[in-house]
């Protein structure tokens, strides 16, 4: 499935996408902030894409009339969360290349994936977790706080603090934000 704004095409990831992702993912300003580590190698970016990426209602986001992706959003639904979530509810996750930050296109990719939760998958809500100085995205979006929660990150190695966030569909209204 493609999902489409005004400036985005949100696609399926590739493996083609290996040697484009590993020349964004090496930049250890995303991973870490993201909770997953830097990558190695255009075969790691590979072998991720394969293993992760690949995964149902997980997108590449891409600028229209361009196939080069630029980042990566998605939706893990239910029990692919570890928010402790029910089925009709998921964790939206994203992150967008250095070379694209403040420019806008991770919360106009963040809304069309919240549209099609809400309105094509019937999700009831959804959840979004972020690190220090980095939640600007749910915020933007009309995400509310709700908890703090440290944990441990084994992809990173470390224990961090997790600012976690709601919006409930019956608050979604796509025309206000």
């Amino acid at each position: 499935m493609i999902l489409e704004t005004a400036r985005l095409s949100l696609r399926p990831w590739r493996e083609a996408d290996a040697e484009n992702l590993y020349s964004f993912a090496k930049d250890p300003r995303i991973g870490p902030i993201a909770g997953w580590p830097v990558h190695t190698s255009p075969e790691n970016s590979r072998e991720i894409i394969r293993d992760v990426l690949s995964a149902e209602e997980t997108y590449a986001v891409t600028i229209k009339g361009s196939d080069t992706a630029i980042g990566g959003i998605g939706l893990m639904i239910g029990k692919e969360s570890d928010l402790n979530i029910t089925a009709n509810e998921g964790e939206i996750g994203y992150w967008i290349a250095v070379p694209f930050w403040g420019q806008g296109y991770t919360p106009e990719a963040a809304r069309e994936l919240m549209r099609h939760g809400f309105d094509d998958l019937g999700l009831t809500t959804l959840w979004c977790g972020y690190f220090d100085g980095n939640g600007r995205v749910g915020e933007k979006c009309g995400f509310q706080y709700v908890r703090t929660e440290e944990k441990y990150w084994p992809l990173i190695d470390k224990t961090k603090k997790q600012h976690i966030t709601r919006l409930a569909g019956t608050d979604w209204y796509p025309d206000k934000l």
